[in-house]
């Protein structure tokens, strides 16, 4: 054994019984339970959403319509029309409209004006499985339909095969 492996033998001994005689087993187990149960509430610390507000008003994608973050998408649920053959108001050739819709209203931010947006789904064919958006902003439960993205929208409609879903601008809103 080397003298440099003698000494850090003896000086990790050393630290080792000047730690037990400092500490008792209560303790040791007292500050690993903290420590587990500190670890366990980390998460649900709160934490900046700043970013994806950024990103919806006016930063990086925002300004392209055939984003998921752009304005009018606020509270879209559903694959864009625009990558599938239609457009962000008209539904692609061999689908239509459905009869009934959800609204949403959404803030430009350009303007700083609230729009109410109607979110249509396109019928008739096969999902379109292409630029989908999940964006929930506003919901409500399923109980006041007309706010609730989360369901089959082509039911009302005698083809009920969902396809895309459009948004059309129908108006402003004069809530605030």
């Amino acid at each position: 054994m080397t003298l440099f492996e003698k000494w850090l033998d003896r000086f990790t001994e050393r630290g080792v019984r000047r730690a037990a005689q400092l500490t008792s087993r209560r303790s040791a187990v007292a500050k690993v339970g903290a420590a587990l149960v500190g670890s366990a509430v980390l998460p649900m610390l709160p934490f900046d959403r700043s970013g994806r507000a950024y990103a919806q008003h006016g930063g990086g994608k925002a300004e392209d319509p055939m984003a998921c973050e752009y304005w009018r998408n606020c509270a879209l649920d559903g694959f864009m029309c625009g990558c599938c053959g239609g457009s962000m108001t008209a539904c692609p050739p061999g689908s239509v409209a459905s009869k009934v819709s959800w609204v949403g209203t959404c803030r430009n931010p350009k303007d700083g004006t609230d729009y109410l947006v109607s979110y249509n789904d396109c019928c008739g064919k096969t999902a379109c499985a292409r630029c989908l958006c999940n964006f929930n902003e506003r919901e409500r439960p399923g109980y006041r339909m007309g706010v609730f993205n989360d369901i089959n929208w082509c039911m009302a409609n005698t083809q009920t095969m969902y396809h895309c879903t459009v948004s059309v601008i129908v108006g402003v809103s004069d809530a605030a």
